[in-house]
C-alpha cells in the first residue's frame, strides 16, 4: 500500500511538473509576443515620423481633415452595423432559407419522412454557362450544423460547390431548417441522409457514386453515413473535421487547441442538457456560436470591426455578407445536443464502435469501402491536425491493416489557413479543393495505404496558375508519430473528464433537471433567444430600434459628402498605432487566459486520472509491446495463409506489388496508368469492384512486404493453367516495350525482379507437397 501511494505521488508530481513548465512556456510566449508586436508597430511609427515629418503648420490641417474622416467613417461604421441587423431581421422574417450563392431546387424534404427530420436534399442549378454531365460522378456536400444555417459551402462563385459545377459534375447540397422536428434524433437525421444518398444514385444510375464532402461537422456526419451505408457512397471528402476529440497539441509552445478542454473545465455535458432544458427541449446554437466567438477576442470585439472602420468606402458589403451568414443562428433538440456531447464532444466514441445506428447497428468506420480524403490545416484552432487524422490509428491500428482492408486514405494539410478559411477561402477552394475534385478518379485506382497529396503551384506558359499533383505513401506510424510528437499522454486525462461528465450529468437529471424543466416555457425560451448577446446586438442596432431613426439619413448625407482624408498622415498613423496595440493586448490576454485554462485542466483532471490508475501500464508500452511483431496481427497471417490462394486477379497484383517502385506518384503517372489499362484491357483481370480490387492489392503487398520470396515462388502456383501464365507473360512483355512504360525508367532492382518473374512463370507451378512445404517454413 505505501508502495503504490508513493508512486502515485511520484506520477502526481511528474504531471504537475511538466503542466508548470509548460505553463511558465506559454505565458512567456505570450508575453513576448505582445511585447514584439508593441514595439514593432512602435518602430515603424517613428520610422514612418521621421521618413515623412510632418510640417508645423500642416500639423492642425491634418489633424482637422482626420477628424472629419474619422467621423464620416464613425457613421458608415454604425450604418453598416444598422444593416446588419436588418438582414438579421429580413433573414428571421423568411424563416432563415440557405445562403447558397447559387439557385437550386428541391429534391427531397426530410420533414415528410416516416421518421421527420429538419433536412432536405437541393439539387444545385448550374449557372449560365456552366454544364454538367449527368454521368459524371455526383457530388452530395453536407454543412456543418454546428449553431450557423447552412451554405458555407456553396458560399460564393469559388466555393466547394463552384469548382465542382466547373468541374461539369452535378452537385446536391444537403441544407437543414431553422426550427428541428419535435423528437428528431442524429440516428434520424443519418437514416434521412442515407435515403437522399440512395436518390442521387437513382438519378444518376450510369455514374460512379456520390462523393460525400463534409464540412467540420458534416464531416463525422459524411463518415456515420458512409460507416452506415457503404455499398452507397463514394469517395468521402471530410474538411477540418474533428474526427478525435482528444487530440491536440500538449507540446513546446503556444497553447493552440483551447477548445478541447471547454467540457473538462465545464464539468462535462450536464451543461448542454440545462441550456436546453432553459429552452423547453430545444439547445439554442447561438451558444456554439458564442465559443467560437470567445476562441479569439481581438477578432470578435476589435478586428473586424476595426477593419471595416479603416476601410468604410470599399469593407461593408464584404462584412455584410459574412455577417448575414454569421448571424443565422439555428436550434437543436435535446436528444441531438446531448448526443453529440456524450458520444463526441465529451466522450470521443466515434472511431470506438461504441455509437450506434438506429438499426442497431454500431457504426464501424473500417467498413467504408471508398477512399478517404482528410483536409486540415495547422492554422485552425477549432479543429488542429491531431483531431482530423489520430482516429485512423485509433480505428486501423497499422498500415497493414489499412492494406488488408482495401482502403485508400489520403491526408491534405494547409500550413496556415484557419477553420473557417477551409471552407470559405476563395483561394483555398481554386486550389485545394479544385485539385481534390479533379484527382478524385485517381485516387480511387491508388493502390490501398495511406498517402500524403502535396499541390506544388507553378506558373504556365501562358501566365495562367498551374497546379501539380503528387501522392506520397506513408507508414500510419510515422504519420502518427510526426503529428504527436510529444505521443499522445496528454490524451489520457479526457478519460477522467468522460467519467466525471457522466457523475454530473446524472446529479443534474435527479437533483435540478425536474426543476429547470417545470420552470420553463415556450415563452421563456423564446425571450432567453431573444436576448441571447449575439442576436440582441443585431436587433438592438437596427431600424427595429427607434432611437437609430437618424442613423440612415446621417449615413447617406456622409456618403454623399465623404471627404476621405490622407491615410499615411501622422494622425492615421496614430490611429493604426492604438489599434494595433489594442488588439495585440486582446491577443496577449487570450494566450494568458489559454494557457490559464491548460494549465487548470491537466492540474485538475491529470492528476485525477494518474492517481486512479497509477496501477496500470503505460498506454504507449502496451501499444508497443503489441506491435514487436506485426506478423503476429490476424489479419496478416490470414493473408500470409493465403500465400498459394487465388487465381489471375492476384498473380496480377502480387506482380504490380512486386514491382512497385516506392517514392512520390505524380499524378500523371496515375494518369498514365489508367491510360495504359484501356489500352491492355484484354489482358487485365476481369473488371472488379474497386473497393474488391483494392483489398485484393492490400492482401499482396502485405504477402510481399513480409514474405517475399515465398509470394515469387507460389506465383506459378496462383496460374496454373497454362493459358493464363502465357496471358500474363504476354502483359509483361507488351508492356516492357511500350515506350510510355520504358519512359518511366525501370531501376536496376526492377529489371531483376521481372527477369525472376519471367522464370517463374516460364517453369511449371509447383507441386502442392512443395507448396505446403513453404507455407510450413
Amino acid at each position: 500500500m505505501m508502495a503504490d501511494a508513493a508512486t502515485r505521488l511520484a506520477r502526481s508530481q511528474k504531471i504537475s511538473s511538466k503542466v508548470l513548465h509548460l505553463f511558465q512556456k506559454r505565458v512567456s510566449i505570450a508575453q513576448e509576443t505582445f511585447q514584439e508586436r508593441v514595439r514593432t508597430a512602435w518602430q515603424e511609427y517613428l520610422t514612418e515620423l521621421q521618413s515623412r515629418p510632418a510640417a508645423p503648420w500642416n500639423i492642425w490641417s491634418d489633424w482637422w481633415s482626420y477628424s472629419v474622416d474619422f467621423a464620416q467613417r464613425s457613421v458608415i461604421l454604425m450604418d453598416t452595423l444598422r444593416q446588419r441587423g436588418n438582414n438579421y431581421l429580413e433573414h428571421l422574417a423568411q424563416d432563415q432559407p440557405p445562403l447558397l450563392h447559387f439557385d437550386y431546387e428541391t429534391v427531397l424534404d426530410a420533414r415528410s419522412f416516416e421518421r421527420p427530420v429538419n433536412y432536405a436534399l437541393v439539387r444545385i442549378v448550374p449557372p449560365e454557362g456552366v454544364t454538367v454531365d449527368p454521368k459524371r460522378r455526383p457530388y452530395m456536400i453536407v454543412d456543418p450544423r454546428a449553431g450557423h444555417g447552412p451554405g458555407i459551402g456553396g458560399f460564393k462563385d469559388d466555393s466547394q460547390v463552384g469548382v465542382a459545377l466547373r468541374e461539369g459534375h452535378p452537385v446536391y447540397f444537403v441544407i437543414f431548417f431553422r426550427e428541428p422536428e419535435p423528437g428528431q434524433t442524429l440516428l434520424d437525421v443519418c437514416a434521412a441522409e442515407q435515403q437522399f444518398v440512395r436518390k442521387v444514385r437513382e438519378l444518376h444510375p450510369d455514374s460512379p457514386k456520390p462523393a460525400l464532402v463534409g464540412n467540420c461537422q458534416g464531416g463525422w456526419a459524411a463518415m456515420m453515413l458512409a460507416a452506415s451505408d457503404p455499398d452507397d457512397t463514394g469517395p468521402v471528402v471530410i474538411n477540418g473535421a474533428p474526427m478525435s476529440y482528444w487530440g491536440g497539441a500538449w507540446q513546446e509552445g503556444a497553447s493552440d487547441n483551447p477548445m478541447r478542454y471547454a467540457g473538462g473545465m465545464l464539468g462535462g455535458a450536464w451543461l448542454a442538457s440545462f441550456a436546453a432544458d432553459l429552452g423547453n427541449g430545444v439547445f439554442d446554437g447561438a451558444y456554439l456560436v458564442e465559443n467560437f466567438e470567445n476562441l479569439n477576442p481581438a477578432n470578435t470585439f476589435w478586428d473586424k470591426y476595426y477593419h471595416v472602420f479603416a476601410n468604410a468606402d470599399t469593407e461593408p458589403p464584404r462584412f455584410l455578407e459574412f455577417e448575414r451568414w454569421w448571424g443565422g443562428f439555428y436550434l437543436m433538440n435535446r436528444e441531438e445536443i446531448e448526443w453529440i456531447t456524450n458520444n463526441l464532444f465529451v466522450g470521443n466514441k466515434i472511431w470506438s464502435g461504441e455509437t450506434r445506428a438506429a438499426d442497431g447497428e454500431a457504426f464501424d468506420l473500417r467498413e467504408i469501402k471508398s477512399p478517404i480524403i482528410l483536409f486540415a490545416s495547422m492554422g485552425d484552432n477549432i479543429t488542429p491536425p491531431q483531431q482530423a487524422f489520430n482516429w485512423v490509428s485509433d480505428v486501423y491500428g497499422s498500415t497493414e491493416e489499412i492494406k488488408a482492408r482495401g482502403q485508400v486514405i489520403v491526408g491534405l494539410l494547409h500550413r496556415d489557413i484557419g477553420h473557417l478559411g477551409i471552407f470559405v477561402s476563395g483561394k483555398v477552394a481554386r486550389k485545394e479543393h479544385a485539385q481534390i475534385v479533379s484527382v478524385l478518379k485517381s485516387i480511387e485506382v491508388l493502390p490501398p495505404g495511406l498517402y500524403g497529396m502535396a499541390i506544388t503551384e507553378s506558373q504556365g506558359s501562358d501566365g495562367q496558375v498551374e497546379y501539380e499533383v503528387e501522392f506520397h505513401e506513408h507508414r500510419l506510424e510515422e504519420i502518427s508519430a510526426r503529428i504527436n510528437r510529444l505521443g499522445r499522454v496528454d490524451e489520457k486525462p479526457f478519460q477522467a473528464v468522460a467519467k466525471v461528465s457522466e457523475f454530473n450529468r446524472r446529479a443534474y437529471e435527479i437533483l435540478a433537471q425536474p426543476l429547470i424543466q417545470a420552470a420553463s416555457s415556450d415563452f421563456s425560451a423564446r425571450l432567453m433567444r431573444e436576448f441571447h448577446p449575439l442576436r440582441m446586438q443585431r436587433w438592438a442596432v437596427s431600424d427595429r430600434n427607434p432611437w437609430l431613426w437618424w442613423l440612415k439619413p446621417a449615413s447617406q448625407a456622409v456618403k454623399a459628402q465623404r471627404q476621405a482624408s490622407d491615410t499615411d498622415d501622422l494622425p492615421h498613423r496614430t490611429e493604426k498605432l492604438v489599434s494595433e496595440f489594442i488588439s495585440a493586448s486582446l491577443d496577449y490576454y487570450r494566450g494568458m487566459r489559454d494557457a490559464a485554462s491548460e494549465a487548470a485542466f491537466f492540474q485538475t483532471y491529470g492528476s485525477m486520472f494518474s492517481l486512479s490508475l497509477a496501477d496500470k501500464r503505460d498506454t504507449e508500452e502496451q501499444t508497443a509491446a503489441k506491435a514487436v511483431d506485426p506478423r503476429q496481427l490476424p489479419f496478416v497471417q490470414e493473408a500470409l495463409a493465403s500465400v498459394a490462394e487465388g487465381g489471375y486477379a492476384e498473380a496480377f497484383a502480387r506482380v504490380a506489388a512486386l514491382l512497385v517502385r516506392p517514392g512520390d506518384i505524380p499524378l500523371s503517372r496515375v494518369a498514365m496508368r489508367q491510360e495504359i489499362a484501356k489500352d491492355y484491357a484484354d489482358l487485365l483481370p476481369p473488371k472488379l469492384p474497386m473497393e474488391e480490387w483494392r483489398r485484393i492489392r492490400g492482401e499482396q503487398e502485405i504477402i510481399v512486404r513480409y514474405e517475399g520470396e515465398k509470394a515469387l515462388a507460389t506465383l506459378a502456383h496462383l496460374l496454373a493453367d497454362e493459358g493464363e501464365r502465357e496471358r500474363l507473360l504476354t502483359l509483361l512483355e507488351r508492356l516492357t516495350a511500350d515506350e510510355r512504360v520504358r519512359g518511366s525508367r525501370p531501376t536496376a532492382e526492377q529489371l531483376a525482379m521481372l527477369e525472376r518473374i519471367r522464370s517463374e512463370l516460364g517453369t511449371k507451378p509447383a507441386p502442392r507437397q512443395r507448396i505446403a512445404a513453404l507455407k510450413k517454413a
